[in-house]
C-alpha cells in the first residue's frame, strides 16, 4: 500500500480565498403570497433579512474547492411593505411566533459543501450549491443556481429559488377566518457581498 507524505497534501487554506460576508451590504428578501377569498384586497407580503452572516471559500483557479456556510438569525426577519404599523405589528407577531417559532429555532442555516462553479468571463462565474437547508428544525436538500462576479477583494453572489413552507414543517397561516392566508410557496432573491480575508 502506497505511503502518502504529507509534503503532497496541500494544506485546505491554501488551496481557496475565504470570504467573509458583509451583511450590511447584502440583500436577501422573502417574498409569500396571498390567497383565500379576500387575497384581492390583500397583499403578497415582501419580508427582509437583517442579520445574515456567513462565509465563502472560492478560488477561480481551483473551483472544486469552493464551499458556502450562511447563518440567519430568525428574529431578523421584517416585513418591508408600506402597510399600517398595527397590521405590521400583526403580521411580525404571526410571522415570529406562530410561523418561525423564533424562540424555539432562533437560527435558518445553509450549508454547501460542494459547489459546481463555471466560468463564463473573466470575472463571471455560474454556480451550482449543492447545499442543506435548515429551517423550523427540518434539514433538507436545496441546491441553489447562483450568479457570481469577483470584483478584487469583493465577490458578489445573487440568485433566486423557491421552497414550501410546509416541507419544514411550518403551518400556514390565516386570518379573518381563513378568508386571507398565505399560499405555501416562498420565493427567496439575494445578493451577498462578501470581502477576502487575509
Amino acid at each position: 500500500m502506497a505511503q502518502i507524505s504529507t509534503a503532497d497534501v496541500t494544506p485546505f487554506e491554501t488551496v481557496t480565498d475565504r470570504y467573509v460576508i458583509d451583511g450590511r451590504s447584502s440583500r436577501f428578501t422573502v417574498r409569500a403570497f396571498a390567497a383565500g377569498i379576500l387575497a384581492a384586497m390583500g397583499h403578497n407580503p415582501t419580508i427582509g433579512i437583517r442579520d445574515l452572516s456567513g462565509e465563502i471559500t472560492f478560488n477561480p483557479d481551483k473551483v472544486e474547492a469552493s464551499s458556502s456556510r450562511i447563518v440567519i438569525k430568525s428574529a431578523s426577519l421584517s416585513v418591508q411593505d408600506d402597510i399600517s404599523a398595527k397590521d405590521l405589528r400583526e403580521m411580525e407577531r404571526l410571522m415570529n411566533q406562530e410561523v418561525l417559532e423564533t424562540t424555539k429555532f432562533p437560527e435558518i442555516l445553509y450549508e454547501a459543501p460542494d459547489i459546481s462553479v463555471t466560468k463564463m468571463a473573466d470575472t463571471l462565474y455560474s454556480a451550482l450549491l449543492k447545499g442543506n437547508l435548515t429551517l423550523h428544525g427540518v434539514s433538507r436538500s436545496q441546491p441553489i443556481n447562483v450568479r457570481v462576479v469577483l470584483l478584487g477583494s469583493m465577490l458578489r453572489a445573487s440568485g433566486d429559488f423557491s421552497l414550501n413552507q410546509t416541507d419544514y414543517g411550518i403551518k400556514l397561516v390565516s386570518v379573518a377566518g381563513g378568508a386571507l392566508k398565505l399560499k405555501d410557496e416562498l420565493k427567496f432573491s439575494f445578493e451577498i457581498v462578501a470581502r477576502q480575508q487575509e
